[in-house]
């Protein structure tokens, strides 16, 4: 039965993703670390060591200690994602964090018009982020990510897409099995570029990124970590998708983690190490590998460290 289930999953957000991959921004869609894509995505109500702000920003209101993050993925087609996050509670009830995540394209080919072959050129994309947060009840908390966005094309230097993009998340902690969130990604996030740099009647227009609302929950059964999240995608003014996410995680001897998870049109399996670099269990290596549904492989590796 669960395999079925798995299956259909499968199908359908497959099928989904082709819809909305083609927006802009998905860099900031296919999830960041490699524990968090091991495990779907599904991270609304949980916790992603070194990147608390990522998926719900209201999880810097509940930190314990600075965290520092560093994630790299190496995907098919010459496609990389790389991220680098900051985070720490302001006592009494705050917290604050700065991250900046990074995606392109390498060895894109470059042709003159005759289709000889030119330069190598490279695209990428850029979003720099800082998150505040505050808990308003000792088992609530909301929070705010505000990003500035840049997308850079190989055409031309000078022609980049700019904008700015918020997210907004709430975080409810019932006990210490169970955590509830909710989130609102990319409202407002957008590119605007003018064509004046490349065409002499240039203008100027907008690119919408579609807003996500998720629903998200964890559960902790002795070792074992369950996370589930709905999504629903809109591009404003109507839905586009439905993105369901679901993850697991076991913990053996409270060092070794062992994961597998679907969404994002992904299935991904990945494993992760706690040990003692300075204190005890303050670092943390993860690794994933993840398939989607175009047969396209990555493989992710993470550093998170606490202090």
């Amino acid at each position: 039965m669960m395999h079925r289930i798995i299956i259909i999953l499968s199908l359908t957000t497959g099928l989904s993703a082709q819809e909305w991959a083609g927006y802009s921004g998905g860099f900031l869609r296919v999830g960041m670390t490699a524990r968090s894509i091991a495990m779907g995505g599904a991270f609304t109500a949980e916790k992603d060591h070194g990147f608390a702000a990522f998926y719900n920003p209201a999880w810097t209101a509940f930190l314990m200690k600075k965290q520092v993050g560093f994630s790299y993925s190496e995907l098919s087609l010459d496609r990389r994602l790389s991220g680098t996050s900051f985070a720490t509670s302001l006592p009494p009830t705050a917290g604050l964090g700065i991250a900046w995540a990074s995606a392109g394209v390498t060895d894109i080919q470059g042709r003159n018009s005759a289709g000889e072959k030119t330069v190598m050129m490279q695209t990428g994309e850029d979003a720099f982020m800082v998150t505040f947060a505050q808990r308003v009840l000792p088992w609530l908390a909301v929070g705010a990510n505000i990003k500035i966005l840049q997308h850079q094309l190989p055409v031309n230097e000078e022609y980049k897409g700019t904008g700015i993009g918020f997210d907004i998340g709430l975080l409810f902690k019932s006990g210490k099995t169970t955590t509830f969130g909710l989130m609102v990604q990319d409202l407002s996030s957008n590119y605007q570029w003018n064509t004046g740099a490349l065409y002499a009647e240039g203008r100027a227009y907008k690119d919408n990124f579609p807003t996500i609302y998720r629903a998200g929950t964890k559960f902790l059964i002795k070792s074992v970590t369950i996370v589930a999240d709905a999504g629903f995608i809109t591009d404003h003014e109507s839905f586009i998708s439905f993105l369901p996410r679901i993850g697991t995680e076991y913990t053996y001897q409270d060092i070794y983690y062992f994961r597998g998870g679907f969404g994002n049109g992904r299935i991904a399996f990945g494993w992760g190490l706690e040990y003692d670099l300075l204190t005890d269990h303050d670092s943390r290596i993860d690794y994933t590998f993840s398939l989607d549904w175009a047969t396209q492989t990555g493989h992710t590796l993470s550093y998170a460290f606490n202090f």
